[in-house]
């Protein structure tokens, strides 16, 4: 199945949650979309749980299924709990990492930014959004796309960064510092669903 290219609004209200990170999407119709959608009550299964669990974890990433289970995969490999690894693998991908640097304001657009040749890992370029950053690693604009107008709004509008990352916005440089906990990642996601939906 390709990436979902409709309309990421609509997706919010019907998971449930702000896929953007801004939370305009549910705040005047905190509801699902369609004619009946203020008045759905409707009861889901224990499967049906676990599906809209994983597809909003897929969403959020903007994750097609082949590489979001591919992504389960090599978490369940790892040493410790799989659904924190899988969190943690997540968040480490390039185009996440510079979503919460603040260098874009939507992971979409943070995805644009990296295909686009835009974005440096420790001074080599890097288009591949799904690369996965290592922690010590550090993440810069290139030189010449300092400039860039959706940068600039996008820092303007930052007003958080995670612990786990050091930014200089002077230099539009942040590194990976370490790996983050999973009190630092989203608490809307209940991760053990994924992991028992994946397990069947």
């Amino acid at each position: 199945m390709a990436r979902y290219t409709g309309p990421s609004w609509k997706l919010s209200r019907r998971l449930g949650i702000s896929l953007s990170g801004t939370g305009k999407e549910l705040e005047k119709r905190p509801y699902a979309p369609g004619q009946h959608g203020p008045n759905q009550r409707k009861k889901l299964s224990e499967y049906g749980l676990q599906l809209q669990e994983k597809q909003k974890l897929r969403h959020m990433y903007g994750m097609n299924e082949r590489q979001f289970r591919n992504l389960f995969d090599a978490a369940s490999k790892m040493q410790g709990v799989v659904g924190e690894n899988f969190m943690i693998l997540l968040e480490s991908r390039l185009d996440n990492l510079v979503y919460r640097l603040g260098l874009a304001r939507t992971r979409r657009a943070a995805r644009q930014l990296v295909n686009h040749g835009h974005i440096v890992v420790d001074g080599g370029r890097v288009d591949i959004p799904s690369y996965r950053v290592k922690p010590g690693q550090t993440i810069s604009v290139r030189e010449k796309s300092r400039n860039l107008v959706a940068i600039k709004e996008a820092l303007e509008a930052t007003t958080f960064v995670p612990e786990y990352l050091t930014f200089d916005a002077d230099k539009l440089e942040g590194t990976y510092t370490r790996l983050p906990e999973r009190s630092e990642l989203p608490a809307e996601i209940n991760e053990a669903f994924i992991v028992e939906f994946y397990s069947r």
